[in-house]
């Protein structure tokens, strides 16, 4: 398991570390994710997918809030990923922006584990395009399943 340092960027709100996981990119916010703050997160983002990372790995258990602006950021993510036949999974969200995913709805189109660790072991989205679809067709609520709602 290849577990070196990607890269980080950070700001005074926000700071983003991502690392590689086997095939994944696991990308990791820790403070707040809003109008001011998107790009830092939005550029190590779009540079994983364009190294070819098409699996993304979002452990959210560091970030404190989210607003519009953040959650455009992933799911423009998701959308480019699923294109290439992978996917986002977001881990460890904290109530506060879980909430944020569950007004809007956007919880029912990210796959959600609560842990890191589940987020990992789950294959989905892994950028082989017959997983891919497979877990498009047998986890269509998986999102809510796996949180234990």
């Amino acid at each position: 398991m290849d577990r070196g340092t990607v890269g980080s960027a950070q700001s005074g709100r926000l700071l983003v570390e991502v690392r590689e996981e086997g095939t994944s990119a696991v990308v990791t916010p820790a403070g707040e994710l809003d109008h001011h703050t998107a790009d830092l997160l939005r550029e190590p983002v779009e540079d994983c997918l364009d190294r070819g990372f098409v699996r993304l790995v979002v452990d959210c258990s560091r970030l404190e809030f989210c607003d519009s602006t953040g959650l455009n950021v992933l799911l423009g993510a998701r959308l480019r990923a699923e294109a290439a036949g992978g996917g986002v999974h977001l881990a460890g969200m904290l109530p506060v922006v879980a909430r944020v995913f569950e007004i809007t709805g956007a919880e029912a189109v990210f796959t959600v584990h609560d842990t890191l660790e589940a987020a990992l072991a789950d294959k989905s989205g892994a950028g082989d395009s017959a997983d891919a679809s497979a877990a498009g067709e047998a986890g269509a609520d998986r999102p809510s399943a796996d949180r234990g709602d």
